[in-house]
């Protein structure tokens, strides 16, 4: 853990929102290869780190022990960090981050079938449980598959890529399906690889990744108390949207109310954050040192000690 694989995007910015504090509570919902955490600890907070990868969770033995008595790793999803908390006797929390979509350290491993870059399975699960890639694609019909693809990956030419994977199933291998995408699409070397679309958005339905999201900010927002911080890191316009949608009515700052949130003068639930910070993106600096931080975005905001909303 000292020298990990994995840098963290915009450890300053988000340690900067997040104003952690000595004997501070904070809540890594992502805790990957522990980047953030490693921070918070060295500021004095008291650490919990929840990944549902096994493997990022063996990783973190090390920093554990490293700060021992000062880090909990949890098996588990962070769209019930309220709920693996309350179970430790924690009801309440001064900080939460995190850090959206899959880690370089995953792309890197072709066993886990993430990454078209290297053959492997056709796996893509952050877990080591539920269906795989290839379990949806060898047994879902067409347009499912198409509406995945064009949903979560913005590909304009889902439904002949969907075509051609009914037409050729069963596939197993990662190889196979980037094979396949870039027949359908074309395949200039050099540029773009059109299988790019294809594999986020596979990954993100196996996932359910847009639902943890979702599931997630409402759980830090039940967590956190009054004066508490969230920051979020997020990588593509899909997430994005999500995070700023959330922050923005959670803040009562919805243009021309909602019907969650209605404008000043009639009733509806209180703000329960703040108006959010101006979104932050990576320096030029830090995009040419690690260039997975060129599509990253942070958004945080303050909690108030309005009462979570129910909806």
């Amino acid at each position: 853990m000292t020298a990990a694989p994995h840098i963290p995007v915009l450890l300053d910015e988000v340690m900067a929102a997040l104003t952690l504090a000595n004997g501070d509570i904070y809540v890594d919902g992502t805790f990957g290869a522990g980047g953030y955490t490693r921070a918070a600890l060295a500021a004095g907070a008291r650490a919990y780190g929840i990944d549902r990868d096994p493997q990022a969770l063996a990783r973190g033995a090390a920093l554990a022990a490293e700060f021992a008595g000062q880090l909990t790793l949890i098996d588990g999803r962070f769209a019930d960090m309220d709920k693996s908390l309350e179970a430790l006797g924690v009801t309440q929390v001064d900080a939460v981050a995190l850090d959206i979509g899959v880690s370089s350290m995953q792309l890197d491993q072709a066993e886990r079938g993430f990454s078209f870059m290297n053959d492997g399975p056709l796996d893509m699960r952050m877990s080591s449980d539920g269906p795989t890639a290839a379990d949806f694609l060898n047994t879902a019909d067409e347009s499912e598959i198409a509406d995945v693809i064009f949903q979560l990956g913005d590909e304009p030419k889902a439904r002949r890529i969907a075509r051609a994977i009914v037409a050729d199933r069963p596939l197993t291998r990662t190889s196979e399906l980037a094979r396949l995408v870039r027949s359908v699409c074309g395949y200039k070397p050099g540029g773009k690889d059109p299988a790019t679309k294809t594999f986020q958005a596979i990954r993100i339905h196996v996932n359910d990744e847009l639902g943890e999201l979702d599931a997630g900010l409402r759980a830090a927002e039940r967590l956190l108390r009054p004066g508490g911080r969230l920051a979020v890191v997020s990588f593509h316009s899909l997430e994005d949207r999500a995070v700023k949608g959330f922050l923005r009515s959670r803040s009562g700052n919805e243009p021309g109310g909602s019907r969650h949130l209605p404008q000043a003068g009639t009733t509806g639930p209180a703000p329960t954050f703040c108006a959010p910070a101006k979104p932050v993106r990576a320096s030029e600096a830090e995009a040419a040192r690690n260039p997975r931080a060129r599509s990253a975005t942070l958004r945080a905001a303050t909690r108030t000690a309005a009462p979570a909303w129910r909806i």
